[in-house]
């Protein structure tokens, strides 16, 4: 269990069931659980900061633990219960990077300009130092890395960065407003429910050369850094959709793709916070308009729930019509946008 417990990133909400020393006197039970923040972490002992004080248990009396989802911020769904901030959270490690920094509360990442979201700040909490001086700082450790300071600043659907503190800061600074996201969320059961039926999809914890081949298809990918940031999430699943095996009658698939090995569709999830996030999906556009990409989704989620994993949540271009509306039809809503800020790189 000792490995289980080395997983759970520190600062992270946990519940941990433990063995007690002797049966409770007054209901007999041999064990108790623990919710709240894991705060530290030494080899013999683990202290859980929950809402009655802080709780020290010892490594060798645990039997199970786990990351659970930040508390409820509002009423509704679990999924859109959560406030903007700790979605925030919970979705930053769901997709690597390949360095990762800190201001304070704020988590900066570089991945060698692969992807927005590995070179990018998620500028959630309190850098520690005026909102002025942590632009600069935010602009210098990218720089050394050759890379234009870029932020994520978050907010409701349809909001407007200027009235945002720190976009106001950032624009008037030339800042150069670019794509609009948005997150999108659901409850896996729901998403696994709408599955419309497909050709099997073959899961792995690995990507594997036929998986990279057909990502790298769908965006401009750097060796190694990729990678990286594809394993770099506490877990990970990928999915894909191989040719051949019988899919030349069901879709109706090119000769020249089913001799081949590269899939026609593809996903990923990252697995963090008691959250499955998923990404990278993309169906060859030969076979769009199949149910691929629903069927890989819903399959995924699947996954996800039966390992107890009840919450996903999903980012999307917030014009990318299409997309939004075939998330819409699994279950998914929308929770809330970010807008990516980036700077004037100098040389």
């Amino acid at each position: 269990m000792s490995d289980l417990v080395a997983a759970l990133p520190l600062g992270s909400r946990v519940v941990v069931r433990w063995r007690l020393e002797a049966p409770d006197e007054a209901t007999g039970a041999t064990l108790t659980d623990a919710v709240g923040t894991l705060s530290t972490r030494d080899g013999d002992t683990l202290t859980v900061d929950t809402s009655r004080g802080p709780v020290t248990i010892e490594r060798r009396r645990v039997v199970a633990a786990k990351e659970v989802p930040p508390k409820p911020a509002r009423r509704g769904a679990a999924h859109l219960a959560i406030g903007i901030e700790d979605l925030q959270r919970v979705m930053t490690p769901s997709w690597g990077a390949v360095e990762r920094g800190q201001l304070g509360d704020w988590v900066l990442r570089a991945s060698s300009g692969y992807s927005q979201r590995g070179n990018s700040v998620v500028p959630v909490g309190d850098p520690r130092v005026p909102l002025a001086d942590a632009v600069v700082e935010v602009e210098h450790w990218y720089a050394a890395r050759g890379l234009p300071a870029k932020f994520a600043v978050a907010g409701p659907e349809g909001f407007d960065a200027a009235d945002d503190p720190l976009g106001a800061l950032l624009l008037a600074r030339g800042y150069t407003l670019g794509s609009v996201t948005l997150n999108l969320t659901a409850a896996t059961p729901t998403v696994a429910a709408a599955d419309p039926g497909g050709p099997a999809v073959v899961m792995s914890a690995e990507p594997g050369d036929a998986w990279l081949r057909a990502h790298r298809g769908t965006r401009g990918t750097v060796p190694g850094a990729t990678e990286s940031v594809l394993m770099g999430s506490p877990r990970q699943l990928f999915g894909h959709v191989a040719p051949g095996g019988g899919l030349s009658q069901q879709l109706g698939v090119r000769a020249a793709d089913a001799a081949g090995t590269t899939p026609i569709a593809v996903g990923r999830l990252g697995i963090a916070s008691g959250w499955a996030g998923l990404g990278a999906v993309w169906t060859d556009p030969a076979y769009r308009g199949r149910g691929l990409a629903s069927h890989l989704t819903a399959q995924l989620a699947d996954h996800a729930r039966r390992d107890g994993i009840h919450l996903i949540h999903l980012q999307v271009e917030h014009d990318n019509e299409g997309a939004v509306r075939l998330y819409r039809r699994l279950g998914f809503a929308i929770h809330s946008s970010y807008a990516y800020l980036t700077a004037q790189q100098t040389r």
